[in-house]
């Protein structure tokens, strides 16, 4: 007989027996679908995960941190060592940061906002990713660009009043909340406008207070406060795939190493009790080298810690959670396996009641020449046209499951951004994964009916019935 000869016979089988077909066929579904969103699940959670460590960490850029002063010659970032570090081999970029406090500004007048000030090279911002949806970061001495997310939640001060009590005295209108949250999210158009800093030493942390009051708030209350005009020349594109919470609490004005130099001048001015806690221009916070390829990432923090440097970077972290995500397939993985095998002893339930009912065409087969290894095919090819059959049922069903799922997430998330159109997705190596261990489950479970059949006495069986 050849192989088309037994798809026929089995597809004949299938068609007869009806029900036993069509509850099999859902055993091996619901356990080949399980075992699909399973995977699925496990899959999702590492690429969200991946997708969210990849807008904090990048496994390409070292951080280098000022060390204690104190520990030793060499310890702090100077100047020398930043150009070795540059010259060293695959380094394509090196930035250094000082943290320059929080100030508040005002622009056209009324509206306030918020933003973290950072010194830095402006023009190399762009070598470490940072893409200009306005403007660029040739703007001058005087301008600042400003990131994504600091032009959104500018609003003028009774704007402001509105909507806190609104939210205050609205605690449990879901809607009414979700709308006021919104604000947040809203850019207000700032480029190539003037923002009004306001620069004290007011607030911990050397922050610059709150806008519009006129004095920092310190214990002693004699810090003043002045105002510094700058230009905003130039705002940050969004981070593609950005989740919409990274975007409003992170608001970061970065401004060029001349004009902090001005900023810290006025806040010596306004607060000269408090000059020596300001930030050195001469000893950045942290610098940051950014690397032309992972592989090379460890040869560089070597070469950089062997001029006593602190250093960090982010490969131990993704090793650490590139075997987390393995331990969350296997288990989900497991389950729908364990899912599927609960499902197969359905199929060997039937398949066995098959041998029994067709008991007498096996014996006809036997007494005209069919030899067992042929009825062994016979229903093992039976029993694997049922888990494709049961397989392709499973893969529509995983697809439902899936949709059902997203739907529940984006309709009940709540909050800004925090549904997406795809929450769960199944990659295109699922299915085939799926279908194969339906199939598989079809052919283990058809292997005890057909030694069962092939044993069958021909004569006996022919009696009997």
């Amino acid at each position: 007989m050849k192989w088309s000869d037994y798809g026929k016979l089995g597809l004949d089988q299938l068609r007869r027996r009806k029900v036993v077909t069509a509850l099999c066929a859902m055993g091996i579904a619901i356990g080949s679908a399980s075992i699909i969103v399973a995977v699925a699940f496990g899959e999702s959670i590492a690429h969200y995960s991946e997708k969210q460590m990849g807008h904090y960490l990048k496994t390409d850029e070292i951080t280098i941190y000022r060390g204690d002063e104190g520990g030793g010659a060499g310890r702090g970032l100077t100047k020398s060592k930043l150009e070795v570090i540059r010259s060293l081999p695959h380094v394509k970029a090196v930035a250094s940061f000082v943290e320059l406090g929080e100030a508040g500004f005002t622009i056209d007048g009324s509206k306030t906002g918020r933003v973290q000030l950072i010194a830095t090279e402006l023009e190399a911002l762009t070598a470490f990713e940072h893409e200009f949806a306005q403007g660029s970061p040739n703007g001058g001495s005087n301008a600042v660009v400003l990131n994504y997310g600091a032009v959104r939640g500018v609003f003028d001060e009774r704007t402001s009043q509105v909507r806190s009590r609104l939210m205050q005295e609205n605690g449990g209108d879901r809607a009414l909340q979700q709308q006021l949250r919104l604000m947040d999210t809203m850019p207000y158009a700032m480029y190539r406008k003037t923002m009004i800093l306001q620069v004290g030493d007011g607030e911990q942390g050397g922050g610059m207070g709150p806008p519009g009051s006129g004095t920092s708030g310190t214990a002693a209350g004699t810090a003043k406060r002045v105002e510094l005009p700058v230009r905003v020349g130039g705002v940050l594109k969004i981070p593609e795939e950005a989740p919409e919470y990274m975007i409003w609490n992170n608001k970061q004005a970065y401004v060029p190493y001349e004009l902090a130099a001005r900023l810290l001048e006025l806040r010596k001015a306004a607060n000269p009790a408090a000059a020596a806690s300001l930030p050195s221009l001469e000893q950045p916070s942290q610098v940051v080298v950014k690397v032309d390829s992972t592989n090379h990432v460890a040869e560089v923090d070597e070469l950089i810690r062997k001029l006593n440097l602190n250093t960090q970077n982010n490969l131990h972290r993704k090793e650490q959670m590139n075997g987390e995500f393995v331990i969350i397939r296997l288990i989900f993985g497991g389950a729908g396996l364990f899912i599927l095998f609960v499902a197969s002893i359905s199929i060997v339930v039937a398949m066995t009641m098959s041998t029994y009912q067709r008991r007498r065409q096996i014996g006809i087969m036997k007494v005209l020449g069919a030899n067992l290894k042929q009825i062994r095919h016979m229903f093992i090819v039976e029993s694997a046209l049922l888990g494709v059959l049961g397989g392709s049922c499973g893969i529509v069903l995983s697809h439902w499951v899936v949709w059902g799922i997203n739907a529940v997430i984006n309709r009940f998330g709540g909050g800004p951004g925090s549904g997406e159109p795809e929450i769960l997705f199944i990659s295109w190596w699922i299915l085939p994964l799926g279908m194969f261990f339906a199939v598989l489950t079809g052919v283990l479970s058809g292997i005890y009916p057909a030694v069962k059949a092939s044993r069958t006495d021909a004569l006996t069986a022919i009696k009997r019935e």
